[in-house]
């Protein structure tokens, strides 16, 4: 059996056919004081072809210095296959535009086929008011208050269109339609009808997207009260990749991560939570000390989510608070048996066996079909 994914250089990461990049490990909307970690985003690399998950703050500037973006004039993102979000809160969106808006100059000349976009649909009703219920603090754009993917890289695109139109019209650039195709991910509608009740109902995962290197499968997790919430597992003929996007404790991600390889999991350091919200914070906020322990997974849970999932390695990132030290998030290797891994902006795993020591040979190299 090979040895279980480990971090490796980029020198090393390039003699692998299958290997992930986190390009940003930092969760949480604010910028964290001594921390230069960038926002959530991660990137799955199969031989010629590339798959980013969530487009958290500086991915685009992460991707170009991790060494995964092809170099030269006009190449950067001209081996994505697909995009995947795994929700719409901000942190994991925040850089959604800048992928679509500089593609034009960033490598899509070069596509051999549009990018295809994944993400949450339209959840179908507003999410509970938390906390004081005699607050009510109104709805933003009540005309469609929780918009899909789909609908909302219209409005984006809408929002630009005058660079748009003076780009294709002056510079002859492409229509951004025939560079991506978006998706809302389709749900039952008898999980969509109980969204504010049981965001992550039992459930058996459920196929997304398949190419010729890979099969992707997504269930519902719990990141209450924001709906749908997605977690990914990438399967490939070199082994099988799980990215958690933002959960608390939930037996659905047990089920998606079942012997994985490689699973990469959000979590959240409680002594923040008590520090900022806490009864003996001076800004106690029952309510939302609640909701983060609820959405979130603290440290001292994701080692015993991972070892019922059976997985090889642990990777921790989406780190709330970006600036909580080293040696406390490694607590969570407790309660699990295999390798857990600190997540670091630009740490690479490999995947399977290296099949060269010429980084120029991967491209070529042609992939045995996905697993599953």
């Amino acid at each position: 059996m090979p040895l279980s994914p480990r971090p490796l250089s980029g020198r090393e990461a390039a003699t692998y056919r299958t290997r992930v990049t986190l390009l940003g490990t930092a969760g949480g909307p604010p910028w964290w004081e001594g921390s230069d970690r960038q926002g959530i985003s991660t990137l799955i690399t199969v031989g010629d072809a590339q798959y980013l998950i969530d487009c958290g703050e500086g991915w685009g500037r992460s991707f170009r210095r991790s060494g995964e973006s092809v170099p030269g004039f006009e190449h950067g993102i001209d081996r994505f296959r697909a995009v995947f979000l795994t929700h719409h809160h901000s942190d994991h969106t925040i850089d959604y535009p800048n992928l679509l808006l500089l593609a034009w100059h960033n490598g899509s000349n070069s596509l051999r086929q549009p990018i295809q976009i994944y993400g949450p649909g339209d959840r179908g009703s507003l999410p509970p008011i938390f906390g004081d219920p005699e607050i009510d603090p109104g709805v933003w754009c009540p005309e469609s208050p929780t918009p899909g993917v789909h609908e909302s890289t219209e409005k984006l695109l809408a929002a630009y269109a005058t660079d748009i139109n003076d780009r294709t019209r002056d510079e002859g650039k492409r229509n951004l339609r025939d560079i991506f195709e978006v998706h809302d991910i389709p749900l039952p509608t008898a999980a969509t009808a109980h969204a504010n009740i049981d965001p992550a109902p039992v459930m058996e995962p459920f196929q997304v997207y398949q190419d010729e290197y890979v099969t992707v499968t997504a269930i519902l997790v719990d990141h209450r009260p924001i709906f749908p919430a997605f977690a990914f597992r990438f399967e490939t003929a070199d082994g099988s990749i799980v990215i958690s996007g933002d959960t608390g404790v939930c037996d659905n991600l047990v089920t998606l991560a079942r012997d994985a390889d490689l699973l990469l999991h959000e979590c959240i350091d409680p002594d923040w939570i008590e520090g900022r919200v806490g009864a003996k914070s001076g800004n106690d906020d029952p309510y939302l000390r609640q909701h983060l322990l609820a959405a979130h997974t603290p440290i001292d849970a994701v080692g015993p989510q991972a070892q019922k999932a059976g997985v090889r390695t642990l990777v921790l990132t989406h780190l709330v608070p970006g600036d909580t030290p080293v040696d406390k998030w490694q607590r969570a290797e407790r309660g699990f048996d295999g390798l857990t891994v600190v997540g670091e902006d630009h740490m690479h795993f490999g995947l399977g066996a290296p099949i060269a020591h010429d980084p120029a040979t991967l491209v070529a190299a042609a992939p045995e079909p996905a697993r599953g």
